[in-house]
């Protein structure tokens, strides 16, 4: 068959260790064979990032803002152990916060459901989507220590708005967020949840936290009033709650639901959502922001299957949420540049990999919750091969 063609390219951002090996063999095997791939290409992994002084990252960045459409491996973020292995100049700043800060973009994860795989939750008959704020919060804050006996002192302008003088040693942190960020992060969730059917709740402890959690509260609350009528028109449901209180409703609730997080707190309830559907590899990430959309992994980058892999192993790791990036990178350039036979081709590939788990050839990760009979455990190279088969077939 004739390869589809690009008119636009999509921004590659390639990444790290076990993640980088399959990266490759997903372009190679699912993409190249069919489309004239157009891409602008980025080396997000370690080595590069240190060699540049971590500028690859922020220029990555700028080229989705360029582009519009982007599609992130899974990358590396460095801590004490990593500058001893890679020989690093200095701890470079994960690249999913400098990404995402710059973007100023809204991350929404969402499961990637499968009859044969169950819930651990059984109530939860529809799926659960997090919707996390990206920028600000304990991401962007500055914490530091005071022995006892010193004094703290905050002013603004020189106006003294708070002092501290402890008779104990004590630790102190520093946050803040960008009003007009909030604003749009709210205005976009409710965007999602009426594309996905979806009811919204927000959740935060305005109680504890008066002057700043509810200055969050308040624009979600403000801003409902703009999408009530859509809303409405839907049969959907807006509720605020505090975060306790909605942790409380959601686990008795029967799913369908788009649950909207500070950075935070979405960063923790995102990985316990995906831990209740089955795993990180069957999580949909996304960052939409300011007419961008970046895909990538929720999951990191598979470091035990990796050193496995050094020593000759062709591991059975999980290529679902990896797919399911390029996928709908490729969709969202199709529908962006009026391509239907590319964006077609992306709901195609996502389809060929429910084919693949439906059928029963499924990773290592998968068997303990997989509900059907009969099933074959494949390694990531066979379970790539089998997903070409089911492409193959609707193509």
């Amino acid at each position: 068959m004739e390869k589809i063609k690009m008119e636009n390219p999509i921004v590659e951002m390639d990444g790290d260790e076990m993640t980088r090996v399959i990266w490759k063999d997903i372009k190679k095997e699912l993409l190249e064979p069919y489309i004239d791939l157009k891409v602008d290409y980025y080396d997000l992994s370690m080595e590069n990032r240190n060699d540049t002084d971590d500028e690859v990252t922020l220029d990555s960045a700028k080229a989705v803002e360029k582009h519009k459409v982007g599609v992130k491996c899974a990358t590396i973020t460095a801590n004490e152990d990593r500058v001893k292995e890679f020989d690093l100049k200095k701890i470079y700043p994960s690249p999913n916060a400098t990404i995402r800060a710059y973007l100023d973009g809204v991350m929404f994860r969402e499961p990637i459901t499968f009859d044969c795989l169950d819930i651990l939750i059984p109530t939860w008959k529809e799926p659960i989507a997090i919707a996390r704020h990206s920028f600000g919060d304990i991401y962007v804050s500055k914490s530091f220590s005071l022995k006892k006996g010193e004094e703290l002192n905050v002013s603004i302008n020189g106006e003294n708005k708070y002092s501290y003088k402890p008779d104990y040693d004590a630790i102190f942190l520093t946050q803040y967020n960008k009003v007009e960020s909030i604003k749009y992060f709210a205005h976009e969730c409710f965007k999602y949840a009426l594309e996905k059917k979806m009811n919204l709740i927000f959740s935060t402890k305005d109680t504890v936290v008066p002057g700043y959690d509810s200055v969050f509260k308040e624009i979600f609350n403000e801003t409902f009033e703009e999408y009530r009528k859509e809303f409405e028109k839907n049969g959907l449901v807006y509720n605020y709650y505090l975060i306790d209180n909605a942790i409380a409703q959601i686990m008795k609730s029967k799913g369908n639901i788009l649950w909207t997080l500070k950075n935070y707190d979405g960063d923790v309830m995102s990985d316990m959502i995906s831990a209740v559907y089955g795993s990180l590899s069957l999580m949909e990430s996304s960052i939409i922001g300011n007419g961008t959309y970046l895909y990538e992994a929720a999951h990191g980058t598979v470091t035990d299957h990796y050193r496995r892999y050094q020593e000759g192993e062709i591991t059975s790791t999980n290529s679902v949420a990896l797919i399911f990036t390029w996928a709908s990178g490729i969709e969202k350039r199709g529908q962006l540049d009026g391509n239907k036979e590319l964006e077609e081709f992306g709901v195609k590939l996502k389809k060929a990999v429910r084919a693949t788990i439906e059928n029963g050839f499924i990773t290592g990760d998968l068997i303990s919750s997989y509900n059907k009979k009969d099933y074959v455990k494949v390694n990531y190279i066979e379970f790539i091969e089998k997903v070409k088969e089911f492409l193959d077939k609707s193509l």
